[in-house]
């Protein structure tokens, strides 16, 4: 009798189900995309930008740069100064050596604002600078 009271014990608790395994492979995997997924990065601010017919979407644009209509600069959602543009676009160049600046120049601006942001992301090192416009 006492051996089969074990035998039905021993059957029970192998019935149960280890999630330990489970679990792990979900971790694992959550991991994975979480690294693995690529994040839209914005400028900070929306800008009313020009029209232009040759217009092309540009893919992989990692260093966003805007000009607001009062010449404010920003990146990343913070306000820079002129003279920090050439420093904040070194340190992301230097997250994503294959990011490309594209300038994201309001109407209203001025070219001045836009050559020295230009020149400020060519002395960083970033030669790929584009100017953000919307299809005509």
């Amino acid at each position: 009798m006492r051996h089969l009271n074990r035998m039905l014990q021993a059957q029970e608790e192998s019935e149960e189900i280890d999630m330990t395994p489970m679990l792990d492979v979900v971790f694992i995997l959550l991991i994975f995309f979480i690294v693995t997924a690529s994040f839209v990065k914005e400028a900070g601010i929306d800008v009313n930008r020009p029209e232009a017919a040759t217009a092309v979407k540009k893919e992989r644009a990692n260093i966003l740069v805007a000009i607001s209509d009062k010449g404010d600069i920003w990146i990343n959602k913070r306000k820079v100064d002129i003279r920090s543009v050439q420093a904040n676009i070194e340190r992301l160049k230097a997250e994503n050596p294959q990011g490309t600046v594209v300038i994201q120049a309001d109407k209203k601006s001025t070219t001045d604002t836009l050559i020295k942001v230009m020149d400020s992301a060519r002395a960083a090192g970033v030669f790929d600078v584009s100017i953000a416009a919307q299809e005509a």
